[in-house]
This record gives C-alpha cells, sequence and structure tokens, in this order.
C-alpha cells in the first residue's frame, strides 16, 4: 500500500505560483487550460506546466503573482457564468462558498502587506511621530512585542496604525526591546529625529532609568538631533492609584461569598435558579479579575445590588454572612462601591482610539476637582452624598445607627486617594505647560510661553477672527488653518502635541484581539501571519 505524504499526494501552496495549478474539490486544475491532473504528484503538474505552457517561465516575481490573480479571477467569474446559466436561483449560495484555507491566507498576507505598504507612504510626510510600546506573552510562550506609531503631517493629518509585532524568543531586557523597535522604526525608514515621545506600561525593562527602553530610545533620538520625551501609560497610573484604596475589610467577604457561591457548579445553578424564582434584578453575581481594569467596580456594584438575594440564599446553605447586618459595614461597602464607580468612569473616559494626550489630561484634572468637591461635602457638619448613592441608601436604612459619623473617615480616605493622584502622573505634570499653550492658546500669557513662541502667541491673541475660529472648530482644525508662514512656531508645537499617546489602550486592546486568534486551538499559529491578522484587525 502506497504513502500518503505530503509531497506525493498533497497540493502543494507553491504550485499556485510555480505552475499555475489550483486544488478544487480534491482535484488538481490547471488555470491556464482548466485540464486535471489525476495524481498530486509534482512530476505530473510539472510535466504538464513544462510540456505545455513553457511560455509562461518569462513572467517572474511580481508579475508572475499578478498573472496568478488574473488567472484565478477568470475562473471565479466563469464558474459564475456557469452558475447563473444554469441554475441561477443558486448563485447566491455559490458566491458565499468559503475560500481555501492557503487562499484565506494568502489574501490575509496581500492584504497586511499593503496596508503597511500604504503606512510607508505616509510616513514620509510626518512631521512628528510617537510610539507605544507594550509586551506579552502568547499561548506558545513567545513574547510579543507590540509597537504603535502616531504620526501627524504638515495639514495636521493624524496616522496611528501598528508600526509592527515584533517576536521575541529569547530575554526580554530592556537593549533587547530597543533592538526590536529599532529593527521595526528603521524597516519602515522612519528617521529618528522626528521622534516625539514613547509611551510604556511602566514595566522595569520599560522605563529603567539606565538600560531601559525608554531611556535608550531618547537617547538614540538625542543622538540624532531631536528630543523625546518618556510617558507612562495614563490608564496604567490610574489604575494603579485606584488599588490605593484598599477596604481589604469590605473586599475579602465580598471576594470569598462570590467564589464560594461560583466556584461549584451545584451552588451556581441553585443560585441562578433562586436569583430567577424571586425576579431579582440581576441573573448571577460578577467574578472579580484584579487585572482587569473595571473588575473590581463591576463587582461590588452587583454584590451590592444583589446583597439581599445573596444574604437569603447564603441562609439556605447554611453559611450565614455576618457582615451584611453589619450598618457599619453595609456603608463601607456603600462608599467603596461609590468611589469605585467614579473610578471606572474615569478609566471608560481615558478610553478609546485617537485620543489626543490633552483631552486625557483633562478628563485627569477634572476627577482631581471632583475628589476635593467630595472631600469638602463629606466634611461637612451634615454631609452631603448626593455623589454617593449606595452610601446615601445604607444611611437611610440605618437612621437609628450614627453612620453619619463614618463620613469624615471616607474624606480622609478621599483626601488620601487625592494625595496618590497628585504623586502620580509626574511625567504629565512635566508637559502640562505645553498641553495648556497647544488646547488654550488664548488663556497663556505671552510671558509664560517659551521665547520662540511669544511673538507669535501676541499676534494670535490680538486677531479676533482667529479668536473666533478658536471658539468655533475643533482644535486640530483651528490649527489646520492658521497661516504656516505666520505662525510657524505655534503649528510645530501643535504638531508635536498631536503626535503624542497618552496611553497604550490600543496596545492592550490588539493583545485582546492576540488571544482571541491565537487560542488554545491555534497555538501553531505563526508569527508572521499573526502579525498580518493583527496588522489588519488594527
Amino acid at each position: 500500500r502506497r504513502k500518503v505524504d505530503s509531497e506525493g499526494r498533497r497540493f502543494q501552496d507553491r504550485w499556485k505560483v510555480e505552475y499555475f495549478f489550483t486544488e478544487i474539490e480534491n482535484h488538481c486544475v490547471c488555470l491556464i487550460c482548466q485540464e486535471t491532473v489525476a495524481v498530486y504528484k509534482e512530476f505530473n503538474v510539472k510535466r504538464h506546466y513544462q510540456s505545455r505552457h513553457s511560455t509562461y517561465d518569462k513572467l517572474t516575481g511580481h508579475d508572475r503573482s499578478e498573472k496568478l490573480k488574473q488567472l484565478e479571477a477568470v475562473l471565479i467569474e466563469c464558474v459564475m457564468k456557469m452558475v447563473e446559466n444554469i441554475c441561477p436561483e443558486k448563485k447566491q449560495e455559490f458566491a458565499n462558498i468559503c475560500l481555501a484555507r492557503n487562499t484565506v491566507a494568502r489574501r490575509i498576507e496581500e492584504i497586511s502587506s499593503d496596508i503597511k505598504r500604504q503606512l510607508t507612504s505616509k510616513g514620509v510626510d510626518f512631521d512628528f511621530f510617537s510610539i507605544a510600546c507594550d509586551e506579552s506573552t502568547d499561548l506558545s510562550d513567545t513574547a510579543q512585542l507590540l509597537i504603535f506609531m502616531r504620526g501627524v503631517d504638515d495639514e495636521m493629518n493624524v496616522t496611528e496604525e501598528l508600526l509592527d509585532l515584533q517576536s521575541l524568543t529569547d530575554q526580554t531586557r530592556g537593549k533587547d526591546l530597543f533592538v526590536s523597535v529599532s529593527s521595526a522604526i528603521d524597516d519602515m525608514k522612519l528617521p529618528w529625529n522626528k521622534v516625539t515621545g514613547i509611551i510604556t506600561d511602566g514595566a522595569p525593562a520599560m522605563v529603567g532609568e539606565r538600560s531601559g527602553l525608554s531611556t535608550l530610545i531618547c537617547n538614540k533620538v538625542i543622538e540624532e538631533g531631536g528630543k523625546a520625551i518618556k510617558l507612562h501609560c495614563i490608564i496604567h497610573q490610574q489604575v494603579l492609584c485606584a488599588k490605593h484604596l484598599k477596604y481589604d475589610h469590605v473586599m475579602k467577604p465580598v471576594l470569598k461569598t462570590i467564589n464560594f457561591i461560583r466556584s461549584k457548579a451545584l451552588c451556581h445553578r441553585q443560585f441562578k435558579q433562586f436569583l430567577l424564582d424571586i425576579q431579582a434584578e440581576y441573573e448571577d453575581v460578577l467574578y472579580h479579575n484584579d487585572v482587569r481594569w473595571l473588575s473590581r467596580g463591576s463587582a461590588l456594584q452587583r454584590f451590592y445590588s444583589l446583597r439581599k438575594e445573596i444574604g437569603e440564599f447564603l441562609e439556605t446553605k447554611g453559611q450565614p454572612m455576618r457582615e451584611l447586618s453589619d450598618p457599619i459595614w453595609l456603608a463601607d461597602l456603600g462608599f467603596l462601591v461609590d468611589i469605585t464607580k467614579h473610578l471606572n468612569v474615569l478609566n471608560t473616559s481615558l478610553q478609546g482610539k485617537d485620543a489626543a494626550v490633552n483631552q486625557l489630561y483633562s478628563h485627569l484634572k477634572a476627577f482631581g476637582t471632583k475628589l476635593q468637591l467630595f472631600i469638602r461635602q463629606l466634611s461637612q457638619t451634615q454631609p452631603n452624598t448626593i455623589h454617593f448613592s449606595a452610601l446615601q441608601e445604607i444611611m437611610n436604612s440605618f437612621p437609628q445607627d450614627n453612620i453619619s459619623a463614618q463620613t469624615s473617615r471616607y474624606a480622609a480616605d478621599i483626601a488620601s486617594l487625592a494625595g496618590e493622584f497628585q504623586l502620580s502622573f509626574q511625567d504629565f505634570a512635566a508637559i502640562e505647560k505645553e498641553i495648556s499653550l497647544f488646547s488654550s492658546p488664548f488663556s497663556v500669557d505671552p510671558d509664560d510661553a517659551p521665547d520662540q513662541l511669544q511673538f507669535e502667541l501676541i499676534g494670535l491673541h490680538c486677531d479676533s477672527e482667529l479668536r473666533s475660529r478658536h471658539q468655533q472648530l475643533s482644535l486640530v482644525n483651528f490649527y489646520r488653518q492658521l497661516d504656516k508662514s505666520r505662525f510657524q512656531e505655534i503649528r510645530t508645537l501643535a504638531k508635536k502635541m498631536l503626535s503624542l499617546f497618552g496611553s497604550t489602550y490600543m496596545c492592550e486592546k490588539t493583545f485582546s484581539a492576540m488571544n482571541f486568534n491565537k487560542n488554545r486551538v491555534r497555538t501553531r499559529l505563526s508569527d508572521s501571519h499573526l502579525r498580518d491578522i493583527l496588522r489588519i484587525k488594527t
């Protein structure tokens, strides 16, 4: 009995380019003459090609690939015309037939290559650009370094795209990451002196003072005659600040109860049926995942909403939760639910693609002002809990208990949180003047502006028409319409600010897409194909 090996009996994808053959319903078909070769053997395919179509040997490289596309298109067109004549009612069904896996892979490669070509073409026109880097490990234990680029041309057009995905099979030290980033930038032929900044997730290999990636990138830019700033992702810093409010005496019982309900299948089924029977607002409690940005607030909010139902269910199981009958603990739970809700709103506002650094920083400054408002309202003799609905509900439920006395402690905790926010975000505070000058040029005193901007800023302030435009137009359109010769330095500052990333949100979002595509049943997906998929995805 003959062996079925990969060379003798399976269609080889390279035969398409080398011999203009394709596979149709387990038959090896010539794209030129539509004849079929009986056996999947390269000798037979090659003999057919050389004996009948040797004139095509003059086609090489790109010309040969283009000819293959034309032949495939003709074949599909012929099939569709045949279907239209024989059974027109099934034309759509034939049009929806899935392509072969090799065809799909090749088209993904072509689309990715075209996107990269377009990005390279745009990169030539960039006046400034910055990069965002983040590293994670996929399911095959390969370290994947994502590199995003945000560039601005002379017309204030912003381009935010995936620059490259670099696969690291060895160590992930700062110098290893630097080699990968340098390779990606040089491959796109981008000048180093146009780099305005780099933003990372704050890992030691990224932000090390001597050999971190950010330091090495900034040193390289200085050597090339430019200047770049180092930024720590504003979302990561916000998440770290949010963890300052531990409240372990609340979180531990909550998580213990959630795990008790959800860890055993029988108990979990009974709890969901219990909620269904009493027509509760929600159908289940939520697991808490410390890695996910919004998980803590969502889990607490759901637990709080179902606290009475959870208490009744635990009673039936002989595992009563005593904390649910303690007014002070419930007040702490309500406060934690409310403050994490406010933190989640901030986190959500910081997410999104194409967000300018001034927009993100304004959200952060607004939240700091809100914290000061909370402190003043909760420190009053008669505490104002209008922005703390859960805490207010608990206080109304237990009027006889002196829960209002606890609000001074909550005010102190918020003050501690506000202090943590002030200590963080020092990298953004260092460029606050530039951000203010970019976002509100008419509010900045020329004496406080850099020397090279003072004359242009005075001219801007004295132009009533430009002041009117600033109020009516978006910020990008305002700077786009500024006279290039009259306001050259202000436009340069605007382009630098527009080119800066404020967060690594796109990296985190792309890692989610990576884990979805390279999952436990697709661990053999090659690094190059993964790069192509993510380039198209983003």
